[in-house]
């Protein structure tokens, strides 16, 4: 396996001179941006080389508005599969082929197979947030009254549809801009006549008018990947019957709003 930290879009344009100096060859790659911090890597590693796969799944640094470009140059080089990460699942979205149908729902790609030069893409956020909300949390989203910060983004979307496909009781989504989500609230409540759908305001307030209604609080920002980055909210709003999940990571480290929440007595995932 590669020591490098991660590879650049640059790279993939020189492949042909990189792929001779690596043990196994990459095949598989995440991109994001960043991505430095991404684990992906030392988990699929692992599963590879406990299949006995001889290949190797790397990071590749890529700028926003240069998807397709990378994802074409990974077709090129012989690579078989991409995960999407932040900020780039919408745009990959729009670079696919073909998209599975829940992918079209959840209206973002974080998974691309590729095959025959074709780019077939798939969305993991919504299925594999509902398998661990119910194993962190030991309830089913059906029976949670959910609240989404960041749901402008890819995950933040696509895990409001897959909550909105649930038929939880009530959701509520939080965006910078309310009107941006607008047209995520009025779709999500077409899917769902069961699930009261509302769009709250980004402020103390509002959020505290809320916060009591809520069983289920989901961080689908990037806030709390970098060191000093800003809580999502103000975390005095935390309750210790709140289920807090945070959808950042950070190597080594929990999140402001994990730490947060384990303070309050919340349970966390």
């Amino acid at each position: 396996m590669s020591t490098q930290p991660f590879y650049t879009l640059d790279d993939l344009s020189r492949w042909e001179e990189i792929a001779p100096t690596l043990h196994l060859p990459a095949r598989l790659a995440v991109i994001g941006d960043p991505i430095a911090h991404s684990r992906s890597p030392q988990m699929m590693n692992a599963a590879l080389a406990a299949r006995g796969i001889q290949a190797q799944y790397i990071r590749v640094q890529v700028p926003a508005g240069s998807v397709k470009e990378a994802l074409r140059l990974f077709t090129l080089n012989g690579f078989v599969g991409v995960n999407c990460t932040i900020p780039h699942k919408f745009e990959a979205l729009e670079a696919m082929d073909e998209v599975d149908p829940l992918a079209k729902k959840l209206g973002a790609v974080n998974t691309v197979r590729i095959r025959d030069g074709k780019l077939t893409g798939f969305n993991s956020d919504g299925p594999g947030f509902l398998r661990s909300v119910e194993e962190a949390f030991g309830k089913s989203v059906r029976d949670l009254r959910v609240l989404i910060l960041g749901a402008g983004g890819g995950a933040g979307r696509a895990v409001a549809v897959q909550c909105a496909l649930e038929q939880c009781p009530e959701l509520t989504l939080v965006n910078r801009s309310p009107a941006k989500a607008e047209p995520l609230a009025a779709q999500c409540s077409g899917l769902s006549a069961r699930t009261k759908v509302t769009v709250c305001r980004w402020d103390d307030a509002a959020l505290r008018a809320v916060m009591d209604q809520t069983d289920l609080i989901v961080n689908a920002t990037p806030l709390g990947m970098k060191e000093g980055d800003a809580p999502p909210f103000n975390l005095a709003l935390l309750r210790a019957s709140h289920r807090v999940f945070d959808m950042v990571y950070r190597s080594g480290a929990e999140t402001p709003l994990i730490s947060a929440a384990k303070t309050t007595g919340a349970r966390t995932r």
